[in-house]
């Protein structure tokens, strides 16, 4: 392959690495795939590169997924960080929003916060709601603050003032004091990750990216001395949570945008296989070697959302940035099964790529999902990974008598079947999620299957929801790489805005989505990808007032004005309605309202929104 036309675009997972090698000029596309190697991840990039006939150095563009940013926080093995706060507001990371998802069980234990109390400082100054200064900064208690917190060894710092995506000044002032005092910190501040309102919410989004910006920063600067080291004097970038591309400098400050890099690569790769075939709605499902995930195209867009939890809506804590709706489970390939007080269990814990499951004959010992397939015949022995490894059926059939089969009193069919079973029924569950939990009903959609495992399993998944027709791409176990290649360059930017609709002006709308444009041309400006061209798109997240105020994440909808037209509150109220209507399919959450109800029924708080996507000039 002609070096200088190339684009290559590497996949990270916890069981394989997948790459793909694009030339610009022919279109010929190249693949290669191989064992993720976790003592050194790079290694597995480079492997895969090599088995793609391609080379790192002269290409054009290297384009990067990975799932670090998320195992770091889910495996808790980020950095010791602290966090400065307003005085007197160091628990709200701990106290939370007060849900008790479990209210019937006597041994339901919280969200544990990344950052421990003894960790989050208090600091005098105060914000009002309109960003003017009630209390100044008390710039000593800063220094003693983080001169306490680096004794006790943190690597990392998180700023959080109350209202400051109204006025950023002191979490900007406080950020310099450490910067210039401690430069070797991880420092981040809530304001530059989000500027949408919600305390709670913005704390915990800057704490976890305090939490994993070392260990991220010091994974994306590996990978950049080694591509230098190559001889790669292209772009690199990497896939964000919504999909589009950024720069390593950026990612390695804004770490928390990698959260859901890989799959929502792959989303990015179902809508445009979508549009090529003519498709509206589809699920995008992907199995991989250790979890399964999926989004949703509908309506021909990419459903998006602006907060998740992560690790599950019981323990898990929120980030509040804009990000593909993508849900995920612990059922993939390498999903180890095991028998434990007379029931049979699938999951989460996975044997990953060392030592893998129990058949790749590399030392595991717990039987796995792919077990269970080779067992049942649904696997060839001799043909896995294109004959590279010999599966070895008769170590699978051994771990998964003693492991699962005798202690259950079951045949080995039998309990290689039921290990698919509850696979399928966990991984169906995870397709409600996206759709069911929406107000859309899976029925109506095509489910796209990728991922090394995600064909192999469609046809259960789909019989199970009652979807007509699957859809499997060329090259299923390499397509989220195959996204990458055809994302774009992104950048979001999010302001909350209170005031009711019969208020609203577009003139100050105007004015807010000129403020969040002029920023994201400026991050054009500063790329050095050469660009093709530039699109920008305007929503609006709107929320009901009065009894609907608590319910604002369910009845919010996102709807994309036209260009503004000033001093017309008709197209306000047009947005609005088409906001119910987009509600209609959840029940409760739709109002139908005269103009006498309107101000009591139609938004009071909007978070207005503008992405900006460009292309890599081709």
């Amino acid at each position: 392959m002609e070096s200088s036309r190339i684009r290559l675009a590497a996949d990270v997972g916890g069981t394989f690495t997948d790459v793909a090698a694009l030339d610009e000029t022919t279109g010929e596309l190249r693949l290669g795939k191989t064992l993720t190697t976790p003592a050194r991840l790079v290694t597995g990039v480079e492997n895969g590169v090599r088995k793609a006939g391609a080379g790192f150095s002269g290409a054009r563009l290297f384009l990067h997924g990975t799932t670090v940013a998320i195992n770091t926080i889910l495996e808790r093995t980020g950095a010791p960080c602290a966090l400065l706060t307003t005085q007197g507001f160091r628990d709200i990371y701990e106290i939370g929003r007060v849900n008790r998802p479990e209210s019937y069980n006597l041994f339901f234990r919280r969200h544990q916060p990344l950052i421990e109390r003894d960790l989050r400082y208090e600091i005098r100054e105060r914000m009002d709601a309109q960003g003017k200064v009630l209390i100044e900064l008390d710039e000593d208690q800063v220094r003693a603050a983080v001169a306490d917190a680096v004794r006790k060894g943190v690597e990392a710092m998180a700023i959080l003032f109350l209202h400051s995506y109204r006025n950023p000044a002191h979490e900007q002032c406080v950020k310099a004091i450490i910067e210039q005092s401690h430069p070797d910190l991880f420092v981040t501040a809530s304001h530059e990750l989000s500027q949408e309102y919600r305390e709670f919410e913005r704390t915990s989004t800057a704490a976890a990216n305090a939490y994993i910006g070392p260990r991220v920063r010091r994974y994306l600067g590996e990978i950049g001395d080694h591509l230098d080291a190559a001889g790669f004097d292209g772009d690199f970038l990497i896939v964000q949570s919504t999909g589009g591309l950024f720069g390593v400098e950026e990612a390695q400050s804004a770490c928390i945008r990698m959260l859901e890099s890989g799959p929502a690569a792959g989303v990015i790769g179902t809508k445009a296989l979508c549009d090529r075939i003519g498709l509206k709605n589809a699920i995008a499902f992907d199995m991989g070697g250790t979890t399964a995930k999926a989004g949703v195209i509908h309506g021909g867009d990419v459903l998006m959302t602006g907060s998740a939890l992560i690790g599950g809506y019981a323990t898990g804590l929120p980030v509040q940035i804009p990000m593909i709706d993508i849900q995920e489970v612990g059922t993939g390939g390498g999903s180890i099964a095991r028998a434990d007080m007379g029931a049979l269990h699938v999951g989460p814990e996975s044997a990953g790529a060392q030592p893998g499951p129990v058949c790749y004959g590399l030392g595991g010992a717990e039987p796995t999902i792919t077990d269970a397939n080779l067992i049942l015949g649904r696997l060839g022995a001799d043909r896995f990974l294109g004959g590279e490894i010999k599966l070895d059926a008769e170590g699978a059939r051994r771990a998964l008598e003693a492991r699962v089969a005798a202690p259950l009193g079951l045949d080995l069919t039998a309990a290689a079947d039921g290990i698919l079973r509850i696979a399928t029924t966990k991984m169906s569950h995870m397709v409600r999620w996206v759709t069911t939990e929406r107000g859309l009903d899976a029925g109506d959609f095509t489910l796209v299957a990728y991922g090394g495992a995600g064909p192999l399993h469609a046809a259960m998944v789909a019989r199970e929801l009652r979807i007509a027709k699957v859809v499997v791409p060329r090259a299923p176990g390499h397509f989220s790489a195959y996204g990458m290649l055809v994302a774009e360059l992104r950048r979001d930017f999010v302001k909350t805005w209170f005031t009711p609709l019969a208020e609203a002006s577009f003139a100050a709308m105007e004015n807010i989505y000129a403020e969040m444009e002029r920023r994201g041309r400026e991050a054009v400006r500063r790329s050095d990808v050469a660009v093709a061209g530039v699109a920008v798109e305007r929503a609006a997240d709107m929320r009901y007032v009065g009894p609907r105020a608590a319910m604002r994440r369910e009845a919010s909808a996102r709807c994309r004005p036209n260009p503004c037209n000033p001093g017309t509150t008709s197209v306000l109220l047009t947005h609005a309605d088409a906001c119910r209507r987009l509600l209609a399919p959840s029940p409760g959450y739709h109002a139908v309202t005269t103009g006498a109800e309107v101000c009591a029924d139609v938004p009071a708080v909007w978070t207005l929104a503008t992405t900006l996507l460009w292309s890599p000039m081709r």
